[in-house]
């Protein structure tokens, strides 16, 4: 089993090395399926008798409700934008990630460093640059990305809310009158930045279009070899759970 580790420097004074749970990433647009397999997986890990905390997007109690604020008045630049997401994922990463798998707890991400990093690049970031900012972030046992075509995103987005999100769509950026076809666009842009950092961080692209059953079996799988390779199996405990609704 390989220890832990940061992509860059890390937090001080934590010894990546200690943190003995498994970190899964489950990465994918709005629209993409994301929240429901992250809710089938901590089932079944409940059922195999692993105890787990999820963790998503603007949830940090030190800058979520600023965030979120700031936010629905469409003004935010792309780099204030860039910065106050990192400052959520750092202090989740502090206070409930390392924690977490310091307990030997699996941490199931309904989206982790990768759908921020491609929004800032999209939104005109270097690569260089944005892989500094999140050098604080631990390496993923696995990641997993649900790529679904920005055609059916789009269907996925109206059924459930009947309306596009203005930063999904990218019209910070694009400026677009038609939300439609910047909402397709600013998706095509992002998939093609998920692809150039699928071989870097070693993605697991999932066809995304498929039915949710099929889509879990194929995660199932996955992360299936890398509870097996633990030393040791858990016997069954009861799971505590962190669930809100990502962003």
């Amino acid at each position: 089993m390989k220890p832990m580790r940061f992509y860059g420097k890390g937090l001080p004074k934590v010894d990546a090395t200690q943190l003995h749970g498994k970190l899964i990433v489950i990465e994918g647009a709005d629209g993409s399926g994301r929240s429901t397999q992250i809710e089938l997986l901590r089932q079944w890990l409940e059922r195999r008798g692993y105890p787990t905390v999820s963790f998503g997007l603007k949830r940090s109690t030190l800058v979520a409700a600023e965030l979120e604020k700031a936010m629905q008045g469409n003004t935010l630049s792309p780099i204030t934008l860039s910065l106050f997401y990192a400052t959520d994922f750092a202090d989740q990463l502090e206070n409930t990630i390392i924690p977490a798998l310091k307990s030997g707890f699996v941490v199931a991400a309904d989206r982790y460093i990768y759908s921020l990093m491609a929004r800032s690049v999209v939104r005109g970031a270097s690569f260089d640059w944005i892989r500094e900012v999140y050098g604080i972030a631990l390496v993923p046992d696995a990641v997993f990305y649900l790529k679904v075509r920005p055609k059916v995103l789009v269907e996925r987005n109206f059924q459930k809310q009947g309306v596009l999100d203005y930063w999904e769509s990218g019209m910070d950026i694009l400026r677009s009158r038609d939300m439609f076809e910047s909402f397709i666009k600013y998706q095509g842009q992002m998939q093609k930045v998920f692809k150039r950092m699928e071989g870097e961080y070693g993605f697991v692209t999932i066809n995304g279009d498929r039915a949710p059953a099929a889509i879990q079996k194929e995660l199932q799988r996955g992360i299936e070899k890398i509870l097996d390779s633990s030393p040791e199996k858990p016997e069954p405990a009861p799971v505590a759970v962190i669930e809100q609704e990502a962003g």
